[in-house]
């Protein structure tokens, strides 16, 4: 097929240039000669701008042989087509429309030469080279070449390979042609047709249509059926690129429930209906093209229906043409002169419509009982599709056609000299008109019809698309139709736009549904497609999601899962995404409730415990070393127990800030207050010695509270420098589990928390250390032991804290860390308090001075280093009595130092009350009696 198209493109190139040239210059040196015209059908009306047309007003055509031995007889056409020739007076008539509008082209008469090209490419592309060369015969030649070219824009052709063929030569010469049925998509290349236009979509948007409402319907395994021509071969390889899954129908499996068809015309429907005849091809759903759909009437019959019904198909979109029918039925053979062009198409046309015949008859007709036509016959009288104008599909596109060449012309006429597009901003004028002019306004031509359509051309010259979608409805009665039940647009914007009213279309299926054509059913949601290795796009096999990843849409075309959102995880069915679960040490479960109370225990028991020391105050149990201190550990060991529950509960950016500051300045101050109570009891101890008296001086009520809070400051200051340099803040933590958020507090500063516990530790460990010199002081109840076995044990919960802490993950750390804080604050309240309560509220009687100092009467036992001392009643000299001596350790004076302020004065004899001695270099207060 391409080698005959060359070859006689070439012949018709050479013939053309050899004639237009050669003969001129030799034979005729001051005028031009038509050597050739062409005597086929034509219609003709004069104007001042004339527009080309070219028309199938006939199917077939018959050629003579070419043996060059006489000059060639013309082609000769037969088996009228009245749509054809509907398409030609449609041209018609919007020239007359065009020349009675005021409004457009004002002052410009439109005339029109439409050839009828007999549906044969030959014929076809002689017409086109005839309406750009002229048909007079003799042209005069002048020192310039000015004036109207013969036409300038041609309506036509109606079939690609013949406005391929016709294009590939015009656009040389930029003539603009506007096709109103050619749709190869191939014609889209401005390279090879720069002045190619049409007002039909390409098959590009067709094959698109399709495939819409292929995914629309869900229908990714399908049939394929196509003709042996440029409009077949460039739809099925747009099929296969857009991705759609098609098979060839010589090797269709029934599978495979749809069948496409592109199909360019009448001459497959005899294939169509032999394969539906002997293969008995039903349950199909059939989708077909506009060149189908427009052509396969002839197979809309009750024998057929039942195979064919429901079918599906893209139409050429429907328009109104307003006064149209009028115009036709004023189309009246008598009405023409006999020379006028056009006669024998009109005489032809009322033959075929009235079946009969102009005189002469051909022989025979009358004697085998034809009709004569008189030229009066009424065309309303009569039932013929070529009155119908409900269904105006490429006529629409003709009118189309002819008013984008008349308003282009209109703009180019609209412009202003001085302002125009051209170089030197001039402007195109019909005395001197170039095509290529013409050309610059029909791309950017933009006006909207009586329909309401929008019309203008891309950069590859097509038309904005819009398709209908046609089904074929089988009714009850056996009687058949084709109803509109939707549409698919095309924009720049939007892409594809499918519109179907899906109430509407007949399914010819038991189920009256649409069927099902999958070479892979849908992924159900939690699943994704892995695509089966050397098999279609559409055969795939379902794999479930991983965690963390949903599909929540059923998808033929979806490789993947969707991740979450951070703060979402899977469902188990892996078909949306759920929030993740939290976990912090809440109020509401069983730990943070166990917690709680215990930390509102522990306060409780604080304010108990403090109450009952306010109240008895003046007892010597709670005045015994300092009572300020201990009033002031209880209320620090009450923020203590209620710093805890800072731990308990969602962290906030307060909380987490708050919660390391509070515990840290909490405890500091308890553990400072025992410190410094330890330390008055060695500066007592030091103050019994000989010489030792100034120690006390530095302990006194002040320099307590001084220090105290001197060491509070140290704490504040570095939870201070703590917060500003790296604070703690909430933080979502997902490494222990990825369906789970653990809502914990990031310590901010590794280094600045522990500095705050090494600072807390500091201090037990040195009261620790004091107190544990101190423990075996004479007294019988004696402080310095309870605080020995208090730090003891907070130095116990908190070495043991550091591992657990670091090794406990999630909501489980702050839960050790509020344990620990409780564990070692009840240490303290119990070993610090525990005895002193149980003397106060059920040993009343050893809350005495006397039991307190440990009075006792001479002779006395004293036990000291394993050893047994008997002092002897009487008077003591002044300077002193020696003490007994163990041979194992040297024993020193013991001398009588100063009594208390309560002890009697003496002078001489030692009598009764209580003194302070330094016994064996361990202080001890003894009761004299």
């Amino acid at each position: 097929m391409s080698s005959f198209l060359q070859s006689n493109l070439l012949l018709f190139i050479v013939q053309y240039s050899y004639f237009s040239y050669t003969i001129p210059s030799s034979l005729f040196p001051s005028s031009c000669q038509l050597q050739e015209q062409f005597h086929i059908n034509r219609m003709q009306k004069s104007g001042d701008v004339i527009l080309g047309g070219l028309f199938p007003v006939h199917f077939f055509s018959s050629i003579s042989d070419l043996l060059f031995t006489s000059q060639p007889e013309q082609p000769t056409c037969h088996s009228f087509n009245v749509q054809g020739f509907r398409l030609a007076q449609t041209m018609a008539f919007a020239v007359d429309e065009i020349n009675n509008n005021s409004s457009l082209l004002p002052n410009v008469t439109l005339g029109y030469t439409l050839y009828d090209n007999c549906a044969e490419l030959g014929i076809g592309f002689r017409g086109a080279l005839s309406l750009v060369s002229g048909q007079e015969e003799q042209i005069i030649l002048h020192n310039t070449c000015v004036g109207n070219p013969p036409v300038v824009g041609i309506v036509g052709d109606s079939s690609s390979t013949r406005s391929i063929a016709i294009s590939s030569v015009l656009g040389l010469y930029r003539v603009p042609m506007v096709s109103y049925f050619a749709t190869c998509s191939c014609l889209s290349d401005r390279q090879k047709y720069p002045s190619f236009f049409r007002t039909i979509p390409s098959d590009a948007f067709q094959v698109q249509a399709m495939i819409q409402i292929l995914k629309h319907f869900g229908w990714t395994w399908a049939g394929l059926l196509i003709t042996d021509d440029d409009y077949g071969f460039h739809a099925a390889r747009s099929l296969q690129s857009e991705g759609a899954v098609l098979k060839e129908f010589v090797s269709l499996n029934w599978l495979i429930h749809v069948l496409c068809l592109y199909l360019s015309g009448v001459q497959k429907n005899n294939d169509i209906e032999l394969i539906l005849k002997r293969q008995n091809v039903t349950g199909l759903q059939w989708l077909a093209s506009e060149g189908w759909t427009a052509t396969a009437a002839v197979l809309q019959t009750p024998e057929l229906m039942p195979y064919l019904g429901g079918t599906l198909g893209i139409a050429i979109r429907r328009g109104e043409i307003p006064g149209l029918r009028e115009f036709l039925l004023q189309i009246r053979p008598d009405l023409l002169d006999s020379n006028s062009y056009g006669k024998t198409m009109v005489n032809e046309f009322w033959e075929f419509t009235f079946q009969c015949r102009f005189a002469p008859a051909p022989a025979g007709w009358v004697e085998g009982g034809g009709a004569i036509c008189t030229g009066q016959e009424d065309l309303e009288n009569v039932n013929t599709e070529f009155l119908d104008i409900s269904n105006l599909r490429p006529e629409y596109n003709v009118y189309k056609a002819v008013y984008a060449l008349a308003y282009s012309l209109d703009d180019m006429l609209q412009c202003k000299p001085g302002r125009g597009p051209f170089s030197g901003h001039s402007c195109a004028t019909l005395q001197s008109l170039e095509l290529w002019e013409l050309v610059y306004y029909l791309e950017r031509v933009n006006f909207t019809t009586p329909f309401g359509d929008q019309v203008s051309f891309d950069e590859n010259g097509d038309v904005v698309p819009i398709y209908d979608v046609m089904n074929w409805l089988w009714l009850p009665d056996g009687s058949t139709t084709v109803q509109n039940v939707g549409e698919v647009k095309g924009s720049a914007f939007k892409g594809e736009e499918i519109l179907l009213d899906e109430d509407k279309i007949f399914w010819n299926f038991n189920s009256k549904k649409p069927v099902q054509s999958v070479c892979s059913e849908s992924c159900p949601p939690g699943t994704h497609m892995v695509r089966k290795k050397g098999e279609p796009k559409c055969c795939f096999d379902c794999i479930p999601c991983s965690d963390g990843k949903v599909s929540n849409i059923s998808s033929k075309y979806s490789l993947g899962c969707t991740s979450c959102p951070e703060d979402f995880w899977s469902n188990p069915q892996r078909d949306h995404c759920v929030p993740k679960k939290t976990e912090f040490l809440s109020y509401h479960e069983p730990l943070g409730i166990c917690l709680t109370a215990t930390s509102l225990l522990g306060a409780c028991t604080c304010a108990v415990v403090l109450g009952i020391f306010i109240y008895h105050h003046k007892t010597p149990i709670v005045r015994a070393n300092n009572s300020e201190l201990s009033f002031q550990v209880l209320l620090s060991l009450k923020l203590c127990f209620l710093c805890s529950l800072l731990f308990i509960g969602r962290p906030r950016l307060w909380t987490c800030q708050l919660r390391h500051a509070a515990f840290g300045i909490s405890f500091v101050l308890c553990v400072s207050c025992i410190l410094v109570k330890t330390m008055v009891v060695l500066a007592v101890f030091k103050a019994s010695k000989p010489g030792g008296g100034t120690s006390l001086k530095w302990f006194g009520a002040m320099q307590q509270r001084g220090t105290v809070l001197c060491l509070a400051s140290i704490q504040a200051a570095i939870c201070t420098a703590w917060l500003v340099s790296a604070s703690p803040s909430p933080h979502k933590n997902t490494q222990y589990h990825n369906d789970m958020i653990v809502y914990e507090c990031a310590v901010g500063s590794p280094f600045g928390f522990a500095v705050l516990l090494g600072y807390i530790g500091m201090l037990a460990v040195l009261s620790f250390l004091i107190a544990f010199l101190v423990r075996n002081l004479p007294d019988s109840f004696n402080e310095a032991k309870l605080i020995t076995f208090s730090m003891l044990i907070f130095c116990a919960v908190w070495v043991a804290f550091v591992p657990v802490y670091i090794s406990s993950p999630g909501n489980y750390a702050d839960a050790v860390e509020a344990f620990a804080i409780l564990a070692s604050s009840f240490g303290l309240l119990i070993t610090l308090f525990g005895p002193k309560c149980y003397i106060i509220l059920l040993k009343p009687e050893l809350n005495t001075k006397k039991a307190i100092m440990g009075r006792a009467p001479f002779p006395w036992r004293v036990a000291e280093y394993g050893g047994a001392y008997r002092g002897q009643r009487g008077s003591w000299p002044q300077g002193g009595v020696t003490c007994p001596s163990l041979p194992s350790l040297p024993m020193s004076s013991c001398l009588p130092l100063s009594a208390p302020p309560q002890s009697p004065t003496h002078a001489g004899p030692w009598g009764k009350g209580v003194y302070s001695v330094s016994f064996c270099l361990s202080p001890r207060w003894l009761s004299v009696e």
